[in-house]
């Protein structure tokens, strides 16, 4: 099951990370040449370009696998202390003559079956240079991924992935499914046939294949060298699965959708500018013997939706040959089945799908609707975490261990809202888990649960500030996990993509507020001597204060352009994005400034008001100096 929240600040971010970097150019121009089938041979030199590497570590700066260390025992601390220019270096000469240092290899629970699985934590450096090697591989590959593709892609989800099965079970009536789960698909993917796919997708700079090889095959710490598989918890690994399922996409789709008639009966829609098949699956339909099919793909959890149960158990069969034939992958058998939807539920992404019958269309024939739940291992699952999250609110180490507890336990009942609320009839699903957990509340918090606190959180006030049923413990609101709506989940939006710019309008606003000429600035001429990590928050901070100061809210311009540490480093202030401002050169000789008349000559010059004034006073105290 996918991560129950997704952060979308956090994506669109990503987004905005490259235009900071002056690359959306280049990664558009990736895509527009990938969508037109060229091919790549010099893709090295984008991998090691300056912006790529400053790109990729702040991309990966925030992550929270970036404070896991690998091998060498080594977290994105180490790397944040480098400057600028020498983590350029650094990467440069990696990339020279690389070689992956060992992946440390961790065991992590594998969903409720008491079993683990393997995952692979390469070194930070390691991390970083596979990051570079993602932003520039990514909009090549996207251009070429099926639409129905909806794992470890950029503007897709879980949801799209509901939605596209609600599509095929409602609208479609297909109501045979094909369930198919590949044996062991991430330590079995072959090597050599995934350089090749990569090699037919365009990718055929030696270089970068030669590196990627050497990702692939690197040593295992304990194991030794793997001669298959791409391990999981590389950064890199899931568009590599993405690439070699691929094919698998395209082949089912040209089983159907795909296959030419002699007359073309496609057209593009005006009302939205999408390709209408309709009329050329009707003669599809009529006219020939073919098996009408589609495919709809979470990584490597996939369904492959049938109109006729004959046509089911033939593409079953013939998908179990290729996946063998073709890409070396057996499927369990005991976990692989033919499903009627109109006689049992089919799991998929922790959720189980049916058709029931509503009613009868015009012409008579029965109508059929979607019935959705929660799958019974994520109810269990459920259940399972919450109360066990329950029992570290009651008997906590101390205020703030109590505090964080609080706040897991609402950040997790809040994902597992923003997660379920797909499925039609969710209300069901969580009152079976609620009345459980209200009961455990009940029992082990007691007297400390109360019905008032302090003054509930913006998050918390905007969805769930109208019920009753909010509780308190220690004045910290509880976020009842029993109240949720249903929702409806949608098909992503055709227009959005993050590689052309009428895509990228329709994810966030450009950044029509900002000087781009002095972000770009700001990027090539780092402050000197000084770490990656400052000169990356300048950037980010230049934005988040519309590229103004931030006492005197004056545009900021090319040199005069100061950055601030709130809590100075001789006290132990770090260059983390909290502790560092923006503001002007005379703003910032008046933070620190001791003497009275220079204080009083730039008081006057500056001419602050009230607000600005108690602003600066603020920066001075926390920097032990007086109010002025």
């Amino acid at each position: 099951m996918p991560t129950m929240t997704v952060k979308k600040s956090q994506k669109k971010q990503k987004l905005r990370n490259a235009e900071y970097f002056d690359l959306q150019e280049t990664l558009d121009r990736l895509y527009a040449k990938s969508a037109q089938g060229k091919c790549f041979t010099a893709l090295m030199e984008l991998v090691a370009a300056d912006e790529n590497i400053l790109l990729a570590y702040r991309n990966i700066s925030k992550n929270k696998g970036s404070k896991t260390a690998g091998t060498d025992g080594k977290t994105i601390r180490h790397l944040s202390k480098f400057t600028s220019t020498a983590l350029i270096h650094y990467v440069k000469r990696r990339l020279a003559q690389y070689q992956p240092q060992p992946v440390r290899r961790a065991e992590i629970p594998k969903g409720d079956t008491g079993k683990t699985r393997p995952l692979g934590i390469p070194t930070i450096a390691d991390r970083l240079i596979q990051q570079c090697f993602l932003q520039i591989l990514e909009p090549i590959c996207e251009a070429k991924f099926h639409e129905r593709s909806n794992g470890f892609r950029p503007n897709r989800s879980a949801e799209h992935a509901l939605a596209q099965c609600y599509a095929m079970i409602q609208k479609r009536g297909l109501h045979y499914v094909i369930d198919i789960d590949i044996k062991g698909f991430f330590d079995n993917v072959s090597h050599g046939k995934l350089l090749r796919q990569m090699w037919s997708m365009g990718i055929q700079d030696k270089r970068v294949l030669s590196i990627l090889s050497a990702m692939l095959k690197a040593e295992v710490a304990g194991m030794g060298f793997p001669k298959k598989g791409t391990p999981q918890g590389g950064i890199i690994s899931p568009l590599l699965s993405n690439i070699v399922l691929n094919e698998l996409d395209w082949w089912i789709a040209s089983q159907w959708e795909n296959m030419p008639t002699r007359k073309n009966r496609e057209y593009v829609r005006s009302d939205n500018g999408v390709i209408d098949k309709s009329q050329k699956y009707e003669m599809l339909r009529k006219g020939s013997a073919l098996k009408e099919c589609y495919i709809v793909r979470y990584a490597d959890d996939f369904k492959i939706f049938c109109r006729k149960r004959s046509d089911a158990v033939k593409l079953f069969t013939a998908t179990k040959d290729w996946l063998k034939q073709r890409l070396g992958l057996d499927i369990s058998p005991e976990k692989s089945k033919i499903v009627n939807l109109k006689k049992q539920y089919s799991d998929f992404l922790g959720f189980k799908l049916k058709a029931v019958r509503k009613g009868a269309k015009s012409n008579g024939e029965a109508r059929y609707a979607v019935e959705s739940h929660m799958s019974d291992k994520a109810i269990q699952k459920v259940k399972r975490q919450t109360r066990e999250m329950v029992k570290r609110i009651q008997y906590p180490a101390n205020v703030n261990e109590e505090y964080k507890a609080i706040g897991a336990y609402n950040a997790y009942v809040s994902g597992v809202h923003n997660y379920y609320h797909y499925a039609t009839h969710i209300s069901k699903d969580i009152r079976k888990i609620a009345l459980g957990v209200t009961r455990t509340m009940q029992n082990r918090l007691r007297e400390r649960l109360q019905k008032q606190g302090n003054p509930l959180p913006v998050y918390i006030a905007e969805r769930y500030g109208s019920i009753k049923q909010i509780r308190y413990v220690s004045g910290q609101a509880v976020i009842p996990i029993g109240y949720i709506q249903a929702k409806a989940p949608l098909y992503k939006r055709r227009e959005v993509n993050q590689y052309t710019e009428k895509g990228r309008k329709s994810i966030h606003k450009n950044l029509e507020s900002i000087n781009m000429s002095i972000l770009h600035y700001l990027m090539r001429n780092p402050v000197q001597f000084a770490s990656v990590e400052l000169n990356n928050n300048r950037l980010a901070l230049y934005c988040a204060q519309h590229g103004r100061c931030a006492i005197t809210k004056q545009p900021l311009e090319i040199g005069d352009i100061h950055c601030h540490h709130k809590l100075p480093r001789e006290q132990g202030g770090s260059d983390q994005y909290g502790n560092l401002v923006l503001v002007t050169e005379a703003v910032h000789i008046l933070i620190h400034a001791t003497d009275s008349e220079v204080i009083a000559r730039l008081v006057q010059s500056l001419r602050l008001n009230e607000k600005q004034r108690a602003k600066l006073n603020t920066l001075r105290k926390t920097a032990g100096l007086f109010s002025i």
